[in-house]
Formats: C-alpha cells, structure tokens, sequence
C-alpha cells in the first residue's frame, strides 16, 4: 500500500500529528510520501524524518496581534497559483490520499479520483461542537476547503460522531531534566506580538516564564527565557514547566492535557476553531480562558496546581493498523474501539 499524507502546515499541530503517524504507517508496512502546504519551505524546521517531500504554496490566514485579518487573507490566497498546482500534481501510483486540512491534494485526487481520507482536528469541527452553533456555515466551508471521500476527526472527546481521540507520539519525549531547575511556566503564543508577550509576563515577576518564539538566539530578558523555536528544547521544557500559557490551537493544549499540566489559553480572534476549542477546555474544566493579557488572572492561575494527566491510547498504531486492513471504511468500528479502550485506561 502506497499513500500520500499531505498536511496543512499553517500551524504545528497538523506536522506533530503527522510526526505521531509517520512510524505507526511504516510498521504496518505501509509506504508513506508527504506533502506539506500552507507556510514558506523556509519556515519549516526540523522535517527531517519526513524525508524528501515535496511543497506548495496552499491557503494559510493572515494574523496579526492575535487576530485573523480576514481582509489580507484573501489578498495573499493566490488562487490562480493554487489552481495551476491542483492541476500539475501527479497522484498516479497512490492507493490513498492521507489529508489533514491540506487543499492542494484534495481537490487534486477528486479531480483524478484518487480515493481520499480526512484526518484532522477541523473535520472534527463538521459536527455541531460546543462553539460553533451560529457557525451553520462551518461544515459546508471545511467540504469545500478539501472535498474527500470520508473525513475522521480528531478532538478530545467523541461528541457521539466519527471522532478519535489527540494522535500523539509523547512516549517518545524522554523526560531528560533541563539545564535549569527552578519552576518556569513554558510559554508559546506564535500569533501574538513577542514584546507585547514579553512586557505581559515581566509585569509578574515572581514567576519564571520559557517563552518560544520566532527568534534567532536565546535572551534572558528579567524573569522571562526568549528561546528559538526547536524541536529539541521545546518537548524537554514541556514536560519540565509548570504549567502552560498558549493560543487555543489543538496541538499543544493536547499536549499539556496528556502531561498534567495546567493551561491558560487566549483564543486567536476570528477563528472558530480556537474559539471551539477554548469553550470545550472550559466545560472539560481543563483550562483558563483570556481574552486579552489579563495580569489579574493570570496571577490567579499561577497559583493552581497542575491537574491529572488525561490517558489517551496509541491512536497512531490503531489507524494505521486499519488503514492497512481496508475493513470497516467509514471507521465506525475502529472509532469505537478506540474510546472503549480510553475508558478502560481513566478506571
């Protein structure tokens, strides 16, 4: 069996999930290429494992101060580029187009009738999640987006639909101290702007702070660590904080879920899916929302106890496994299976 993954690489989120994929496939004896979209080739960092894969432009959104800028979204779409891609990519020789939110390839394999399979946090968002009630538009944008044959979501819990649990590769984060011991709260917020962050979190300065952000050198700036994004330190300070300040996106808010660590979470403005997973956190009773840098209750926050790691299963080796089967096609079975054993591992 022979598949393309292709993956939106707008946020981390999309290329840890595929991170977790990647030896699950390959020990099912599945041959894997990648495709990755959605941020400049140059921005991607640490992709070794993924070998020579290959890059288009595809769709991302604009920010700006930890808003969507709906406006220079649409300027820098390049839909004429995106339409010469769709059509000059060859999907000849795939079993199976793998797609988690990526445009390019889907439409590709329905225009080449390529049998295709939605992996992602966003098809998850099809359903009528807590968030997004007024948001009646939402499937109808996401089918558009990328138009595939069937669509698995992934969130943190099932909501009663065709949803799996976070794929994550933890198990393979060796928990190795760090060069430094005192308590620090591990903070990324790649939407907003890093001085405003900055001057936010030395506004508390009983409190040590590991910022990652989008710079080229380590600073030790008062109370707060300014480090370069790195696929090295980041999972070490990670499992290593005391806690966890972060947008809403799925990736790492699972992250901190799987480890214990508690969350205070700002939701990037203007977009649904953040917003959907912050309401979500809330009713799970599993993190504190903000809507603005709010010194008060972040003060508040820092001084919670961490919480009880949430148990999720290998979901990377029970798909896999069922890709490479070709039963059960819809996932009906392999979604139930799944939960039942997340409920044997909470008892």
């Amino acid at each position: 069996m022979r598949i393309l993954y292709a993956v939106q690489a707008t946020g981390n989120g999309h290329i840890t999930r595929a991170r977790a994929m990647l030896p699950a496939l390959q020990q099912a004896g599945i041959s894997v290429d990648f495709l990755f979209s959605g941020r400049p080739r140059e921005q991607l960092f640490d992709m070794q494992c993924f070998g020579d894969f290959r890059h288009y432009q595809g769709f991302t959104f604009k920010t700006e101060a930890g808003s969507v800028k709906r406006w220079q979204t649409l300027k820098a779409a390049g839909v004429t580029q995106f339409f010469a891609d769709v059509r000059s990519i060859d999907l000849s020789g795939y079993d199976l187009l793998l797609n988690d939110f990526e445009p390019v390839t889907a439409w590709a394999a329905k225009r080449q009738k390529l049998p295709s399979l939605g992996l992602a946090h966003q098809y998850a968002l099809r359903y009528r999640l807590p968030g997004t009630r007024k948001a009646f538009w939402l499937k109808r944008a996401i089918d558009t987006f990328t138009p595939l044959d069937r669509c698995l979501g992934v969130h943190w819990q099932a909501f009663d639909q065709p949803i799996l649990p976070p794929l994550l590769a933890l198990n393979a984060i060796p928990p190795t101290p760090s060069d430094d011991q005192q308590p620090f709260v591990l903070v990324y917020l790649p939407f907003e702007v890093t001085d405003q962050v900055v001057h936010w979190l030395q506004s508390m300065p009983g409190s040590r702070f590991m910022l990652y952000a989008d710079v080229p050198d380590v600073a030790y700036l008062k109370n707060v660590i300014l480090r370069p994004l790195s696929r090295e330190t980041f999972p070490r300070d990670l499992h290593q904080s005391h806690g966890v300040i972060c947008n809403t996106g799925f990736g790492l808010c699972s992250e901190a879920l799987m480890l214990g660590k508690k969350i205070l979470t700002k939701p990037l403005s203007g977009q649904i899916e953040q917003y959907s997973n912050a309401c979500i956190l809330e009713q799970m009773q599993r993190a504190t929302v903000m809507q603005a840098f709010d010194e008060k209750l972040a003060l508040s926050w820092l001084e919670q106890p961490n919480v009880a790691p949430v148990v999720y299963p290998d979901v990377a080796q029970h798909l896999a496994r069922w890709l490479k089967s070709g039963t059960d096609l819809q996932g009906t079975q392999l979604v139930a299976r799944v939960w039942q054993e997340v409920s044997q591992r909470s008892v």
